[in-house]
């Protein structure tokens, strides 16, 4: 089968078409015939030597897949073969025509559901609904989120707008500025702006940020705490994409009564797997907005990466292996 392999860490040329043997599903596990495969910012991260490999190279690359379960293992109800599923794999093997993971990472695809919409909301979707819940803004809060026109951050948008809380958004650049506020961000803010933080403060006009849900990191992330309200405020951090983790310490939060939330590792995880099957029902019932941005063939993995680091998406790409 057709394969797309991570050869080593480094640029996007180390991800390279191959024939590879296909996978046999073990106990506990299925196939899939992937038809829809999301190219995922932690991907990226992970093929740049920003995160460690899952395994060592040479490895098929990939986190997830969408596709139609071709074959089952032992343990597994065959009445699955010819269903439409997400897959989530243990950090490698969806880069493929044919993806073999543990069925309780499988989420079947509602009836009226595109596959490649599936494959496209899952992650960012479930990270969002994680995020919201454990947060809890109300609708008399006010919330910053970080690089909010793609990605978990647009998902996110939707999500508070929803809550009622007011929404203060960042974006980088007028066309992402414009995706946040179609969203439903009240004022957005360029933090490619290397001063985005002041144009925060005067935005808040001594309004303080109830939640922060920080994306980005960096030496820019503590300049947030004075903004936020005492006793009461709440930062989660999932990311760093600015290439650092946020610079805070023990006593920048003790000192202003503040609440840092880490949303990352396995018990993270966990509860964000919790909200699959959940968030799939929400786009099959239209209150959820998918945010699919473009489909390239499976051998143009590169590429996709390639727009990634380029900021260059407005949603998810979609890699199909169907596509010559």
């Amino acid at each position: 089968m057709r394969a797309i392999v991570m050869t080593g860490v480094g640029g996007p040329e180390v991800l390279v078409a191959r024939e590879v043997a296909q996978p046999r599903p073990g106990a506990g596990e299925l196939v899939v015939r992937a038809e829809a495969i999301p190219v995922l910012y932690p991907e990226v991260a992970i093929r740049a030597g920003s995160f460690p490999t899952p395994a060592e190279p040479p490895l098929v690359f990939g986190f997830q897949a969408a596709g139609v379960v071709a074959e089952t293992g032992a343990d597994v109800d065959p009445g699955l073969v010819g269903r439409r599923v997400v897959v989530a794999t243990n950090g490698f093997g969806a880069y493929a025509d044919f993806v073999v993971a543990d069925v309780a990472q499988a989420t079947p695809v509602p009836d009226g559901v595109d596959t490649a919409v599936a494959a496209a909301v899952l992650m960012g979707g479930s990270v969002a609904a994680a995020l919201i819940d454990t947060a809890a803004p109300a609708s008399d809060e006010t919330v910053l989120i970080e690089a909010a026109a793609t990605g978990v951050g647009a998902y996110l948008t939707q999500y508070a707008t929803r809550r009622g809380a007011r929404v203060i958004a960042t974006a980088g650049g007028p066309a992402k500025a414009a995706r946040a506020r179609e969203l439903g961000a009240a004022e957005v803010i360029d933090h490619n702006d290397p001063e985005w933080t002041d144009r925060l403060r005067t935005v808040l006009d001594g309004a303080t940020l109830d939640v922060v849900f920080d994306s980005i990191g960096g030496p820019a992330t503590p300049d947030l705490l004075d903004l936020m309200t005492p006793l009461r405020g709440r930062m989660l951090g999932y990311g760093f994409l600015s290439g650092a983790p946020a610079p805070i310490t023990a006593i920048d939060l003790i000192t202003r009564g503040l609440t840092l939330i880490g949303c990352a590792g396995p018990v993270w995880l966990g509860k964000v797997a919790g909200y699959r099957a959940a968030v799939l029902a929400e786009v099959a019932a239209g209150t959820l907005e998918p945010l699919l941005d473009a489909t390239l063939p499976l051998d143009q993995a590169a590429r996709a990466h390639e727009l990634l680091e380029q900021r260059a998406a407005f949603g998810t790409i979609i890699l199909r292996p169907d596509l010559a």
